[in-house]
């Protein structure tokens, strides 16, 4: 049993945050990008096992590439996280008048597609490229949905992630109760997102190949969208470069049977091949291949 959390320790971390959001919403753009690169590096460094977890996780995925290239990566995904946190801190002043500068529509036809059905849009989506400025962005310019979220140890800085995340009209919806959340969202033809590319306990998911790896995926979706018959949509936002801003990328709707595993296993698919094209995006740092089939010597 995990210790319980002092009310000071609770009260420090919230203060760090709350300066540091704020550090990053009123600093010019160009000054809060160097302070979160500067805070991510430092992430880098005073955590060390969160790079020995990527690089670990890079070896599954990609057992092709040098060492080199895998550091790489590694690097991109903390100035992910980097940019990240500089959008996250400035959702309150993001409006539909000014949200195109940091992001834009990519297949906003499938969504409607997939609306038009009447049984409510499930997003599959994933720890890549901003999925926080996604959901709030979707809320602003096409009409508010839900996100299922796990409330933070920290009560405060939940509550401060909470309110952030709701600005947009977004409505969020507790893991420990998901189900009846989701199914009433979906019948009322409303949208939910979900984080599906975390690592499942055995009694919560099915192991289906993911980088051509077994790993245990929360199978919950699946049997979500077969029970309401609500359209699932991958859905990410994306970086570019070139742009300098993220692009909300909707894919079609997935092809599913209805049948849990082969469905988890179709939507894990799509996960992976979102990741392969921007590798730098996703939170490799997570240790997704935790839990192993009955058996099998543990990863990590």
């Amino acid at each position: 049993m995990a210790r319980p959390r002092s009310a000071v320790r609770n009260l420090l971390e919230y203060a760090a945050a709350r300066a540091l959001l704020a550090a990053l919403e009123w600093l010019p753009r160009g000054a809060a990008e160097g302070l979160a690169r500067a805070c991510a590096r430092l992430l880098d460094k005073a955590l060390p096992r969160l790079r020995r977890t990527a690089l670990r996780n890079l070896e599954l995925a990609f057992p092709e590439l040098p060492i080199e290239r895998r550091n790489r990566i590694a690097d991109e995904v903390f100035a992910s996280i980097a940019r990240l946190l500089v959008v996250f801190a400035r959702l309150p002043r993001l409006n539909p008048a000014n949200l195109g500068e940091w992001i834009r529509y990519e297949g906003f036809e499938h969504f409607e597609a997939a609306r038009g059905r009447g049984k409510g849009v499930l997003f599959a989506t994933a720890h890549l490229g901003n999925w926080e400025l996604s959901a709030y962005a979707h809320g602003l310019l096409a009409e508010p949905m839900h996100v299922v979220a796990r409330p933070l140890d920290n009560p405060l800085i939940d509550a401060l992630v909470e309110r952030r995340r709701t600005f947009a009209g977004n409505r969020l919806i507790e893991k420990k109760d998901f189900a009846r959340g989701i199914l009433k969202a979906l019948a009322r033809n409303e949208a939910v997102g979900i984080l599906v590319d975390q690592n499942a306990a055995p009694e919560e998911g099915v192991f289906v190949p993911f980088f051509g790896v077994p790993a245990c995926a929360h199978a919950g979706l699946a049997k979500l969208a077969a029970r309401s018959g609500a359209a699932v949509i991958p859905g990410f936002a994306l970086w570019s470069a070139g742009e300098r801003r993220y692009v909300l990328r909707f894919d079609p709707a997935l092809d599913l049977s209805g049948d849990a595993a082969a469905d988890t296993a179709r939507i894990q698919k799509a996960i992976e091949d979102a990741i392969r094209q921007h590798p730098g995006q996703w939170l490799w740092i997570h240790r997704r291949w935790k839990t192993r089939p009955p058996g099998e010597a543990p990863i990590y």
